[in-house]
């Protein structure tokens, strides 16, 4: 008999998504190289749009959601893996055309995964995740446009959620000054905490831009998209750069060229969901070297599968901060 296990799977009829907490059997695996049975997941801003289904996020029904997940091969047909590796997966249309990880089982493509680097647990790759993962990714690619430690303030949109938590995590340790933004001031201490020198009021950033403003900032990560984006990028110090990772706000970005061509102003576009391996086991051994792993527990709350729904819809009204982790067992 196939093996059985409790996965969330989302379906949908007429009425519309559905997603309910279910048995599965190995039978219901979809096709993949490597199975691999899941310790931990995590709560994405993502995965709360594909279980609430308020934006078409999963595009293959059924589905089980889940954008990542962090466990141990149970069997692989991949030579890059075998039985008992501790791997990590993050993207790849995972959770949304391919069953993730809100599951105690997932099968997918070896190609698609990342042997989990010396000195970090599932829980703790959860605990990162795919919002941490992107973080990291935001931060590569402000050192690479050579923006330094000396080079000016960093600014952080949404920097109580889950990229932003982390991206103040990172870049407090490797020496920045981090200015974080959020529109929840009673979590100003919890910012400081992770290493936010000064923290501002999100209000003034959602008001129409101006194509130009004081210079302020030598970087920024920005979750948001929208106005947002838009009046950081106008505050850019000349020659500065922005890597936008979200659209929490918005998918449009009302700017004009004034940045770009009158101060020198780089925007990165940071896509964690098909980033090239070799970038993501950078970014990993990145995390592991750079990460206050004692400080990342701090962020973190851990749920069980019966309490996602909730927590999803939780995530998308603002309500919660820092990471929260999956156990589906």
């Amino acid at each position: 008999m196939p093996q059985s296990f409790s996965a969330i799977e989302i379906t949908k009829d007429e009425e519309g998504q559905h997603a309910k907490l279910t048995t599965l059997t190995e039978d219901d695996l979809m096709a993949g190289d490597v199975t691999v049975g899941v310790e931990y997941s995590a709560l994405n801003y993502k995965d709360g749009l594909a279980m609430t289904g308020k934006a078409p996020v999963v595009r293959r029904f059924p589905l089980v959601p889940g954008i990542d997940f962090a466990g141990t091969v149970t069997s692989s047909e991949h030579p890059a893996f075998q039985a008992g590796d501790k791997v990590v997966l993050n993207g790849f249309g995972v959770g949304e055309v391919h069953s993730g990880g809100f599951s105690q089982m997932a099968r997918v493509k070896g190609d698609w995964l990342v042997k989990l680097p010396e000195g970090l647990t599932t829980r703790q790759a959860m605990a990162v995740g795919t919002a941490g993962y992107t973080s990291m990714l935001c931060v590569m690619a402000l050192e690479q446009h050579g923006v330094t430690p000396a080079s000016g303030d960093i600014l952080v949109t949404g920097a109580a959620g889950g990229v932003g938590s982390v991206a103040v995590l990172l870049l407090a340790k490797l020496g920045y000054r981090v200015v974080a933004v959020t529109g929840r001031m009673a979590e100003a201490e919890y910012l400081k905490s992770l290493g936010a020198a000064e923290v501002i009021e999100r209000q003034p950033f959602g008001d129409k831009p101006k194509p130009l403003a004081k210079e302020l900032w030598a970087g920024a990560v920005d979750v948001a998209g929208g106005n947002t984006l838009a009046n950081v990028l106008s505050q850019i110090r000349y020659g500065g750069a922005v890597a936008a990772c979200g659209l929490a706000e918005s998918m449009n970005l009302p700017t004009s060229v004034a940045p770009f061509i009158l101060r020198g102003v780089t925007l990165y576009g940071i896509d964690s969901v098909m980033a090239p391996i070799a970038r993501r086991e950078q970014a990993w051994q990145r995390i592991v070297r750079d990460l206050d792993l004692a400080k990342l527990e701090s962020l973190v709350s851990e749920i069980s599968l019966q309490e996602v729904p909730a927590a999803a819809e939780a995530i998308l009204a603002g309500k919660i901060r820092g990471r929260t982790i999956v156990k589906p067992g």
